[in-house]
């Protein structure tokens, strides 16, 4: 199938929120329709018995594919012509060889860790991440004879609990384990598979530096370098990029800000051709694809994304401003902000564009007068995810990260008196009132 690939106007190159609206899409080959129509169907009819071998080949793995080919229509667990036009619009985002899009963010994370390891392999990652993916690591991977180890460096200078510190700053902790891990790994008879790293952090906004990550991964003495992972969720694509600093994969839960709405689940993963590939074939087998509706829903989304996110982002650094030094609140939490160490700021200078809309509280006192809070929020939803055209608030020590023991909440930064925000687009002079009024409940 032909489709609309250009990216530039002459020598200009088209900026990603202009490509948004037509990019990988020819309304020719669909009756004109200005947007690409929905492809609800199951299968694809060939023109001849040759193609059908020729598409197979190239599915199958049986043979390159020649550069200008491409993957023929064969099958809605391949492939999709609303999931390639999505893929296409959202490697422009970061810079990728290739996306793949997958029917949740754990389905993503999940076939993208198969895919690149094996029994007797290594995977280190850090913490705390979000929940599904820290019993992923803890409790699954370890069942397929994956080791996996977890770095978690935090030093929060106000709190109600005493935080243990693996070191100062985050980088020099995760370089020494990869170093380690990668010593384990070959005593096992297997390598480091990947380092996986969210950043920030799901929900302490704690920031890892992807390129002292990258160095310590380049300075392995392995045949084959581990694949360097980043959950981008929080901040991606408009505020951070990890393929610029070093990454090979980029991961996202699509159901938060690209989706936007609160009306999807789906998720993506995107980067390197060679180590995408191993991804799209894990795909394939295991059926972990989105359908063709929610991947027309994300085309919807994509085209109003930055909008969205510029919003989103105005009204928390906002709130953010507002609520520091509130008599009820300990810390403010937000990627690089002005409570974080200098050091976090520098990492956030030279990685990130942006703070995002998600923020966290610790706010004077635990559990009851967390709750306290929650329930007397009016315009907030108390509900789970992020992203969303509305704001949201959840509670991560009884919710996402419930399954966490005692003593990792207190290593990650995770106490009974965390509340995490996610800011919406609606107005910010109404949301401040609404936490103000809320925080005199404590």
């Amino acid at each position: 199938m032909s489709r609309h690939r250009s990216r530039t106007i002459g020598d200009r190159s088209l900026a990603p929120e202009t490509l948004m609206m037509g990019y990988g899409y020819d309304p020719a080959l669909s009756e004109g329709s200005i947007k690409a129509p929905i492809f609800q169907t199951s299968t694809f009819v060939f023109r001849s018995a040759e193609d059908g071998k020729r598409f197979f080949e190239v599915a199958y793995g049986l043979r390159e594919k020649d550069p200008e080919e491409a993957l023929g229509l064969i099958y809605s667990r391949i492939n999709n012509p609303n999931l390639e036009i999505l893929e296409d619009r959202l490697a422009v985002w970061d810079g990728a060889d290739k996306a793949l899009v997958f029917s949740s963010g754990m389905a993503a994370i999940s076939t993208t860790i198969l895919a690149l390891s094996r029994p007797n392999d290594v995977v280190v990652y850090t913490a705390p991440a979000y929940g599904g993916t820290e019993y992923l690591f803890d409790r699954i991977l370890p069942r397929m004879g994956v080791t996996t180890v977890s770095v978690a460096d935090v030093i929060p200078p106000r709190t109600n609990f005493t935080p243990i510190s693996l070191a100062e700053e985050p980088g020099a902790a995760l370089a020494d384990v990869i170093e380690n891990a990668a010593y384990l790994a070959k005593r096992k008879g297997g390598r480091l598979a990947a380092v996986y790293v969210e950043t920030p952090a799901n929900p302490t906004n704690k920031l890892i530096d992807l390129e002292a990550t990258s160095a310590a991964i380049k300075a392995l003495e392995q045949a084959e370098a581990p694949a360097l992972l980043v959950d981008n969720t929080f901040l991606g694509p408009l505020w951070q990029n990890p393929l610029q600093h070093g990454a090979d994969l980029v991961l996202y839960s699509l159901t938060k800000y690209v989706g936007g709405h609160s009306d999807l689940i789906a998720g993506a993963c995107m980067g390197r051709a060679d180590l995408m590939a191993r991804v799209a074939e894990m795909r394939t087998i295991c059926g972990t694809i989105t359908d063709p509706h929610t991947a027309w829903l994300l085309m919807r989304s994509l085209e109003t994304l930055h909008i969205r996110m510029e919003r989103s982002q105005s009204n928390a650094m906002e709130l953010v401003r507002r609520l520091r030094g509130h008599p009820k609140i300990l810390e403010v939490l937000d990627a690089g902000g002005a409570e974080s160490s200098p050091a976090q700021q520098a990492i956030f200078a030279r990685q990130c564009t942006g703070a995002g809309s998600t923020f966290s509280l610790r706010l004077k006192g635990g559990e009851a007068e967390a709750f306290r809070m929650l329930n007397a929020l009016q315009l907030f939803k108390l509900a789970v995810s992020l992203g969303g055209t509305e704001s949201l608030v959840s509670h991560p020590s009884s919710t996402t990260h419930s399954d966490y023991s005692p003593e990792a909440k207190i290593q990650c930064g995770i106490g009974d008196n965390l509340v995490r925000l996610s800011v919406g687009i609606e107005n910010v002079d109404d949301l401040y009132a609404d936490l103000v009024q809320a925080l005199e409940a404590i």
